[in-house]
């Protein structure tokens, strides 16, 4: 059995973490264009976190940011972003590694990626445990202010369609997708 020495997974997430961080460079530069707004969902006990006491306490292990309305002074970095959001009328300021994250979803375009990332007792990922997935398309979050729900899921799409209008409800048909391990390609 060969040993993946580069790593081909982590490289892969790392690509795919630099789309968040691309984005919201052009986010704090020039704002939220058109319809545009982010689900950041994030590992709260994950190295470089930082929030309040009271949202570690309400979000213990995973929390949503929404970049939308009620955010402000967002700066990215090469390693994470912090900004500052309003969660329940209280101003707040979060500081996120991308390592951290393990969502990201803007509903305007049905565009979302996700990570999945397993650590070891170090907190270092470990082989055959790093995924990034693209699957079928989920529902937005619900809209909030400010901030999800912790049980909130991050939206993923493959092949994202432009939205469809129509003047009457029509129930919506199920779409597949396909969940893609990046270890499935690793020789065993």
């Amino acid at each position: 059995m060969a040993i993946d020495h580069i790593r081909y997974d982590i490289l892969a997430q790392d690509a795919l973490r630099g789309v968040v961080r691309r984005v919201l460079i052009e986010t704090a530069k020039n704002g939220l264009p058109g319809e545009h707004h982010f689900y950041i969902s994030f590992d709260t006990r994950a190295e470089g976190v930082r929030l309040s006491p009271r949202m570690r306490a309400q979000y213990p292990e995973e929390m949503t940011v929404v970049l939308q309305h009620q955010f402000w002074d967002l700066e990215v970095t090469e390693t994470g972003f912090e900004v500052g959001v309003s969660f329940g009328g209280i101003p707040e300021r979060v500081t996120v590694p991308f390592a951290a994250i393990k969502g990201f979803f803007d509903p305007s375009v049905q565009f979302g990626l996700q990570f999945q990332e397993g650590t070891g007792a170090a907190g270092s990922p470990q082989p055959g445990e790093s995924t990034a997935v693209a699957g079928e398309p989920m529902r937005a979050p619900p809209e909030h202010k400010g901030i999800a729900p912790a049980t909130a899921p991050v939206p993923v799409v493959a092949n994202p369609e432009p939205a469809k209008t129509t003047s009457h409800a029509e129930p919506e048909k199920p779409v597949s997708g396909e969940v893609v391990r990046l270890d499935r390609f690793r020789k065993k």
